[in-house]
């Protein structure tokens, strides 16, 4: 699925992403860390797994999202 990025706390790892429909969710550095990514910056456009409501994976909708 992909999103783009609300916002972003370099600090927490942590922030918030668009989905094409409007809807706002949320992720923490969990599903950050899972990625291969350092940063992420507003606007940027994402692919993520959501599984139970829950983001567990975000990373740059240009790399793959890993097993």
């Amino acid at each position: 699925m992909q999103a783009t990025v609300r916002d972003f706390d370099p600090e927490t790892r942590s922030g918030s992403v668009f989905l094409d429909d409007g809807a706002e969710i949320p992720f923490g550095a969990d599903a950050f860390d899972a990625g291969p990514l350092r940063l992420l910056r507003s606007g940027q456009r994402v692919n993520i797994r959501v599984r139970d409501d829950v983001i567990t994976v975000i990373t740059l909708s240009t790399f793959p999202l890993p097993d």
